[in-house]
């Protein structure tokens, strides 16, 4: 299962631009290219699925709580790579930095025999291209620009890939995993943090007085708590 899934943001600070038309005439660049690959992989003696190369293992503390109260240890950013690396599997709590408001082109790919689907909390996304093969920069000759289709899902046939264009605008610790409930469980999945210097009510909330905190978390003041 998921270590958690982020729900503190309950506002989204900027209008989601699309491909549409914007992007067929060139007004609008993605601003970074993330390649996510599936694979299967047995460490440690037992069967486990992984993204780049990385098994996620949940931490002692839910990962929001720990970048909300600045808790090191708990998790380190860059913990996954932007793209495979071709290397071995291997076990981590994997989180993926990124720049609050940029616009990213995610390649999901499928080197394996079974259909993938991917989901990511907290988000809708433009599903602009899918093929069977390698993906490579070439392949954005062939996307879709106008008129994409919005989703919070999409599916990766075998030996093929698909791309989305996506608005990262909700501040969070957001889950990107697997649909497949066993791949997810055994590691297929990890964490984007959005992250925004402005720590402003209009980008998110505050944890609320009322939550729930464990792990590391445990005896850390939440914001007026006292009141």
């Amino acid at each position: 299962m998921p270590n958690i899934k982020t729900r503190l943001n309950l506002t989204a600070s900027a209008a989601r631009p699309n491909p549409q038309g914007s992007y067929h005439y060139g007004l609008v660049k993605t601003t970074r290219t993330i390649r996510l690959e599936s694979s299967a992989a047995v460490i440690n003696g037992k069967q486990r699925y992984a993204v780049n190369g990385v098994s996620f293992i949940p931490a002692d503390t839910p990962l929001k709580l720990a970048d909300y109260f600045k808790i090191s240890g708990v998790f380190s950013l860059g913990s996954i790579p932007d793209a495979p690396t071709g290397g071995g599997a291997y076990l981590k709590t994997s989180v993926m930095a990124a720049d609050y408001r940029g616009y990213v082109e995610i390649v999901f790919e499928n080197p394996e025999d079974t259909v993938q689907s991917w989901h990511i909390d907290g988000y809708s996304f433009f599903v602009v291209g899918m093929d069977r093969g390698q993906w490579t920069p070439a392949s954005r000759l062939g996307y879709n620009l106008r008129d994409a289709i919005a989703r919070c899902t999409v599916q990766v046939y075998p030996k093929s890939w698909s791309a989305v264009y996506i608005a990262l605008d909700n501040v969070g610790m957001w889950n990107v995993r697997s649909e497949n409930w066993v791949r997810q469980y055994l590691g297929q999945q990890f964490y984007l943090r959005i992250f925004s210097t402005a720590n402003s009510w209009r980008d998110e909330y505050p944890i609320p007085r009322n939550a729930l905190v464990c792990g590391q978390a445990l005896g850390r003041r939440k914001p007026n708590e006292n009141l």
